[in-house]
């Protein structure tokens, strides 16, 4: 399993090398900037692909980048439902979800890029705004994450910009396997 593989079926030692890798992705970046940058980072490369790349995975049993752009649209929903959690509630438990399952079960496979894109750029739109207007301190408010155990909301903004640059060099990848 790749270390950037968080399963809902991981083990303590498996998550927490997920955790330390996506932090390491991000390094000294600011979270929020990254965050407001990647829906026209997407854009910018989706726009340079013929449309039938976007439907070949990397590789066998792998996703595609249209795989990859759902996700990230779905994550977005997911993410906008713990940012508001965290602020607006005391210690809140966050369930975990499963990728693949969601992918199968919202039919990914079906997904339009575009109708992606769109969904995932107004909704972090909506989450950037938010996080640029909370007060510094509010960051520091805790949720329970179920697979993850106690986080604040900065560390989980940290996760999440790292998660987008996991998955921009992810279409990277892609891109060059598919000849992009």
């Amino acid at each position: 399993m790749s270390v950037f593989t968080n399963p809902a079926t991981a083990t303590a030692e498996e998550t927490q090398a997920y955790i330390d890798a996506v932090l390491r992705l991000l390094g000294e970046r600011d979270p929020v900037e990254v965050l407001a940058s990647t829906p026209s980072a997407l854009r910018r490369v989706v726009s340079e692909l013929p449309e039938d790349s976007l439907t070949v995975p990397e590789a066998e049993g792998k996703w595609s980048i249209r795989h990859v752009l759902r996700h990230l649209a779905d994550s977005e929903i997911a993410w906008s439902w713990r940012l508001r959690l965290t602020l607006a509630q005391g210690r809140p438990r966050l369930t975990g979800w499963g990728q693949d399952a969601w992918a199968a079960a919202l039919l990914y496979e079906d997904a339009d890029a575009e109708e992606a894109l769109d969904a995932f750029g107004v909704l972090r739109q909506e989450n950037v705004r938010l996080l640029r207007g909370v007060p510094e301190e509010a960051l520091d408010r805790v949720a329970l994450h179920e697979e993850r155990g106690e986080e604040s909301l900065r560390l989980m903004t940290k996760l999440f910009a790292g998660h987008d640059l996991l998955h921009l060099r992810q279409i990277g990848r892609i891109r060059a396997a598919v000849g992009g």
